[in-house]
């Protein structure tokens, strides 16, 4: 199946790695739901996956059918459904994801802010954007140094 560039992502991170046993079951739970997500009554061309054990990321292609309101909602509550039965935080935007030797590490902001400035976290160390909204985004703008996100504008001053 291949998906347009152009495509719609949507990227929750957990605040904790799950477990290959976890990570097959909610592959599975949305497997089930990208087969039957409609926005109003039209199959949407979607799918889930999973990256690092920390990121679920949803990608609607939209040249078949444009994602609605309702079909998001739709959405969220499978990821909110996630969090509650895995006991996760997916809708944190103040957890830090980055890069420590091709490891993910997610941290609070606080404790990301303190790495920053004690010089764990650098200009160049790989960080999650996790705002990116295609496809050709989450390819290209998803895993960026430090220096090129929009973490350097909110972190410059420890830089």
């Amino acid at each position: 199946m291949s998906f347009s560039p152009q495509s719609r992502v949507w990227v929750y991170q957990s605040d904790r790695k799950f477990t290959s046993a976890e990570e097959n079951e909610i592959l599975n739970k949305l497997a089930s739901f990208t087969n039957q997500w409609k926005a109003h009554g039209n199959e949407l061309l979607a799918k889930a996956e999973i990256r690092y054990g920390f990121f679920i990321i949803l990608t609607v292609d939209e040249s078949q059918a444009n994602v609605t309101g309702c079909s998001i909602d739709s959405s969220v509550r499978i990821i909110k459904d996630i969090e509650q039965e895995y006991n996760v935080d997916l809708f944190n935007r103040f957890n830090m994801a980055y890069k420590v030797d091709d490891e993910v590490v997610v941290n609070s902001k606080e404790d990301f802010e303190t790495l920053v400035n004690i010089k764990q976290v650098t200009a160049s160390t790989i960080v999650f954007n996790n705002m990116v909204q295609t496809l050709s985004e989450l390819e290209t703008k998803w895993e960026v140094p430090f220096q090129n996100s929009w973490h350097s504008t909110v972190f410059a001053h420890l830089l």
